[in-house]
C-alpha cells in the first residue's frame, strides 16, 4: 500500500465528514449509471473500477389477469408431467423473454418463470401477498441502469396482471469493485467498529478471501477477492467492463458489498426503487461511517468509536454516487445456456474418454467410428423407450432448450400445423421483401 502526504489525509478527513453528515437524514439526488469518463483513483489507497447496484429483489401489488392463471396453470402441470415433450413446452414468451415456468412455486407464490435476466414469482388472483416477486439478475444489472432494467420488468409483468404499485424494494445491494494491494487480513476482528452482531474471516485452501459483517441481518457488509470468486462462479463477463475502467490483468480485485433489506429501507422512508435510486449516497454513507467502520485500534482509549479510520476505509467511504459507476455491457443474452467452449470442452472430453476407451490416439482415424458408435447408442436407447431416433434426439434437446431459455418449443409445434397454403403465402412474401 502506497504512503499518502498530510494533505491527502485531510482530504479523506474532510471527505468523511462530508459522507457522516449524508447519513444524518439527507437525501441527495444520485443519477443513474452513464458513459461519461472519471478519475477513478483516490489518494493512491485504491483505484475505483466499477460500482452500483448487484442485486435487486422488487415485488409489486396487482393482480392476475384471470386468463394468464389459466395458461400458468396449464403450463405448471406439463412441467410436473411425466412425459418429457410435455415437459418441454412449460414455456411462455412474453416480449424478447422466453420463460421456463417452473413445476413448483414457493410458499407464497405458485408460479415460478424464469430466464438469465429475471425470475419472477407470481400469486394465483385475488391473493393477499404481491402479484410479483423479481429478482433481478446481476448480470442483466451489468447491461442496463436499475431504472432502465425495471422498465422492461414493469411493462413484462403489465402484460400478466394489472399493476396496482409501482416497484417496491425489499433488497438491494449496492457495492464497489477496487483495486488495492493492501492486505486484507492484515487487521483483526477488533479493528471492524460496526453494528453488526457478527464479524467472519474466510479462506478457502489457506488463501484469505474475505470478510463478512451481520450476514442474516437487515443490514450486511461483504469485503472479499472478486477476482477468486470469478473463478469459482465463471462470472467472466465483469472482465472487459474492469479493463475499461483502467484494470490491468495482475491487478488484485476486491469488492466491497452492502446489502439493505426491506425492513431497514421501510425505517429509512426508502421502500420504493425510485426512492432508493435517488439516496444511494445516503445509503453508503451509513454504510461506511455509522454502521460499519474499519479502523486503526488504539489499546490507550477504550472508546473504540474514537478509534482513528484506517485509510483504505478512508478512501472507500469517500466514493461519490453522484459520478460514473463503469461501464455497461453493450449486448445482454436472456439464456441461460453455457457458453458454446463450455458445451465444446464436454464434447472434447467425451471423444478423447471413447478413444483412449477404445485404443484410438489418431483423430481422423477415430472421428468416424466415434459418431458411428454414438449413433447406435442412441438408437438403442430409442428403441429401449419405444420411440424413434429422430424423437428421443429432439427430446433431449428440447428439454435442453427449456432450461436454456433458446427454442421456443411451443412456436415450432404451432408451426408444424400451418398449412402449406400459408407456407407458400409467406414464402413468396419473403422473397418480395428481399427483391427476387
Amino acid at each position: 500500500m502506497k504512503n499518502h502526504d498530510t494533505q491527502n489525509t485531510q482530504t479523506d478527513s474532510r471527505d468523511t465528514a462530508r459522507t457522516a453528515q449524508q447519513a444524518d437524514g439527507d437525501r441527495e439526488s444520485v443519477a443513474v449509471l452513464t458513459n461519461r469518463a472519471t478519475n477513478n483513483s483516490i489518494n493512491g489507497e485504491v483505484k475505483f473500477l466499477r460500482w452500483g447496484i448487484d442485486s435487486l429483489y422488487l415485488s409489486y401489488q396487482g393482480n392476475l389477469y384471470s386468463e394468464i392463471n389459466g395458461q400458468l396453470i396449464q403450463l405448471k402441470k406439463q412441467a410436473q408431467s411425466d412425459n418429457p415433450q410435455e415437459q418441454a413446452t412449460a414455456q411462455i414468451k412474453i416480449g424478447d423473454h422466453l420463460f421456463e415456468v417452473k413445476d413448483k412455486g414457493t410458499s407464497m407464490f405458485s408460479y415460478v418463470l424464469e430466464d438469465n435476466a429475471f425470475r419472477i414469482q407470481l400469486s394465483r388472483p385475488n391473493k393477499a401477498v404481491p402479484m410479483a416477486y423479481v429478482k433481478l439478475s446481476s448480470e442483466y444489472l451489468t447491461h442496463l441502469s436499475p431504472k432502465d432494467a425495471e422498465h422492461r420488468l414493469s411493462t413484462i409483468l403489465s402484460l400478466l396482471g394489472a399493476l396496482e404499485s409501482t416497484a417496491n424494494v425489499s433488497r438491494v445491494d449496492i457495492f464497489v469493485d477496487f483495486v488495492s494491494y493492501q492486505n486484507m487480513e492484515a487487521w483483526h476482528r477488533e479493528a471492524w467498529v460496526t453494528h453488526a452482531e457478527s464479524i467472519n474471516a474466510y479462506s478457502i485452501d489457506g488463501r484469505f478471501t474475505g470478510w463478512s459483517m451481520g450476514l442474516g441481518g437487515v443490514v450486511a457488509g461483504r469485503l472479499y477477492d472478486k477476482l477468486f470468486e470469478i473463478e469459482k462462479s465463471k462470472k467472466d463477463y465483469l472482465l472487459p467492463l474492469w479493463q475499461q475502467s483502467g484494470w490491468q490483468q495482475d491487478e488484485p480485485i476486491w469488492r466491497l458489498e452492502f446489502e439493505f433489506k426491506r425492513q431497514f429501507l421501510v425505517q429509512k422512508d426508502l421502500s420504493k426503487l425510485t426512492e432508493v435510486l435517488v439516496n444511494l449516497n445516503g445509503l453508503w454513507s451509513y454504510a461506511t461511517t455509522e454502521w460499519l467502520k474499519l479502523t486503526i485500534p488504539n489499546t490507550e482509549d477504550k472508546t473504540r468509536s474514537r478509534w482513528p479510520i484506517h485509510p483504505l476505509w478512508a478512501a472507500l467511504s469517500s466514493l461519490d454516487w453522484e459520478t460514473f459507476g463503469g461501464a455497461l455491457q453493450p449486448r445482454f443474452n436472456t439464456t441461460r445456456a453455457p457458453n458454446k467452449e463450455a458445451s465444446l470442452n464436454r464434447a472434447f472430453t467425451a471423444l478423447t474418454t471413447w478413444m483412449a476407451v477404445q485404443g484410438y490416439t489418431d483423430y481422423d482415424q477415430a472421428i468416424h467410428a466415434f459418431f458411428e458408435d454414438l449413433g447406435h447408442h442412441i438408437n438403442n436407447q430409442s428403441m429401449n423407450k419405444g420411440t424413434t431416433f429422430e424423437a428421443l434426439i429432439k427430446e433431449k434437446v428440447c428439454l435442453k432448450a427449456k432450461t436454456f431459455n433458446t427454442i421456443d418449443i411451443n412456436a415450432e409445434i404451432n408451426e408444424a400445423y400451418i398449412n402449406e397454403e400459408v407456407r407458400a403465402m409467406r414464402e413468396a412474401y419473403n422473397k418480395a421483401s428481399n427483391g427476387e
